[in-house]
């Protein structure tokens, strides 16, 4: 009685193909956690490789940095809880920017393999030039003879100082000085190189370093100049401009990319000259990232989040196979039909790994497609309704795959789509009487109707 009017109940039926299309979310989600291990155990690649090559790399400076004796009060409470003040003399430390500072950046961008992940590393041949003016000084209002000007450095923040691949000579008033790893302070940048050469507040003072860098990814730099001027080119085709300010100028080809940045001392927040630690220089970095030409993980994601619409509009179809062949497919073909479309995920999460993202779209597709249509022609025993799922599957199929090429106009197309679909259903099923339907099966179950090939 009950599988009778299963069979019978257009609406129960239908009831009961809307909840199976949600079961099958479940496995989804189950690929799409698996997407991100995939991600997660990629990065872990990455990062291995990098940590021995050059992590991404962050260039903040030069910064000159002039010690000088100051007094402060200081508190102190003995055991009795009983507090003393007293003060004390410490060393703090004067900050000064570069009036200009132009950076010309030549990146040589290399692929290498951890298993089967891409890592992208690069060598960079960067060249750093500027002024510096020391009469800023005076307007901080400190005993000139507080300021130790022998003690004085210019320091370069490097983020990874393991990139450094060659000795960093500085060219300062037409000397050249080597310099040192570490830092006369920490209050503007964390790591780095240090020269020492003579500083007064006099002179105007010109600079050039040359730094022979390698690093991964990402190469970023800080705007300490009153002017700063940057410009970056590497024979890379997919570029990410990241940071706080994009180029003004950039040419980027299929081959190879050049920008320029050009940015004032007014569109940051720090002055020229400061005390302490009163600011934050690298929350103003701006550079380039070499982004992989395709990632197949944020691509199969992708895909990934249309699986609903091809379980409903499969199911769909399958239904309205049942309509036109008057044949009843019982819910675990469904399960089984849904469990195919899931598995195509995992079958083009698979093969991207080993080949082109596009390459293994359409072999996952093929495959899924075919499986799906042989079931078809065992289920329905119907060739007229075979050939139309088939159809329906391809154009699904090769929809999605013109939807992950057209990023921005991804959710136009798949509204246009998706309402194009329903408009060929609303048309299709325009004269059928659902209530006919099950009417004539209570003289005759569908499951007995002869078919028709």
């Amino acid at each position: 009685m009950i599988t009778t009017y299963f069979k019978n109940s257009v609406g129960l039926r239908m009831i009961i193909i809307a909840v199976l299309t949600l079961l099958m979310l479940v496995p989804v989600s189950f690929v799409e956690s698996l997407i991100y291990e995939r991600e997660a155990r990629r990065e872990e690649a990455i990062k291995e490789v990098s940590s021995k090559w050059g992590d991404a790399q962050t260039i903040v400076g030069p910064v000159l940095e002039i010690p000088y004796k100051t007094i402060v009060r200081q508190e102190r409470q003995n055991d009795k809880g009983v507090a003393t003040v007293f003060m004390e003399e410490i060393t703090d430390y004067i900050h000064i920017l570069p009036e200009n500072l132009t950076v010309t950046t030549v990146l040589t961008p290399e692929v290498r393999y951890r298993g089967i992940y891409e890592v992208i590393l690069y060598r960079s041949k960067i060249v750093i030039s500027g002024t510096f003016l020391t009469n800023g000084v005076k307007e901080l209002g400190i005993d000139a003879d507080k300021i130790l000007w022998k003690e004085a450095g210019i320091s370069v923040g490097i983020s990874d100082l393991k990139g450094i691949k060659s000795s960093v000579k500085v060219r300062y008033n037409n000397v050249d000085y080597e310099a040192n790893p570490g830092l006369l302070s920490t209050q503007v940048l964390e790591q780095g190189i240090t020269i020492r050469p003579p500083v007064n507040t006099t002179e105007k003072t010109d600079f050039t370093l040359e730094l022979d860098l390698n690093g991964s990814t990402t190469l970023s730099f800080a705007p300490v100049g009153r002017e700063t001027s940057v410009s970056i080119e590497a024979g890379w085709g997919n570029p990410s401009f990241v940071g706080a300010y994009l180029p003004e100028n950039r040419d980027v080809t299929a081959q190879k990319f050049k920008a320029a940045w050009k940015i004032l001392h007014l569109n940051r927040n720090y002055p020229q000259v400061w005390v302490g630690n009163a600011y934050v220089i690298k929350e103003s970095t701006f550079g380039v990232k070499l982004i992989p030409a395709i990632d197949e993980y944020q691509k199969t994601m992708r895909t990934a989040k249309y699986a609903i619409m091809f379980l409903a509009l499969t199911f769909l179809a399958f239904f309205m196979a049942e309509v036109m062949t008057r044949r009843v497919i019982h819910p675990i073909q469904y399960v089984l039909i849904g469990l195919a479309l899931v598995i195509f995920y995992t079958l083009l999460l698979s093969i991207s790994e080993q080949m082109s993202f596009n390459r293994a779209y359409w072999a996952a597709s093929v495959a899924t497609i075919a499986l799906i249509t042989l079931y078809t022609r065992s289920v329905l025993a119907n060739n007229k309704a075979t050939v139309i799922i088939f159809g329906i599957l391809a154009v699904l199929y090769g929809f999605l795959f013109i939807i992950l090429q057209l990023q921005d106009f991804a959710l136009l197309l798949g509204s246009v789509g998706l309402f194009i679909i329903l408009a060929v259903v609303m048309y299709v099923t325009r004269n059928i009487d659902w209530f006919a339907i099950g009417k004539s099966s209570d003289e005759k179950p569908l499951s007995e109707a002869p078919s028709a090939e």
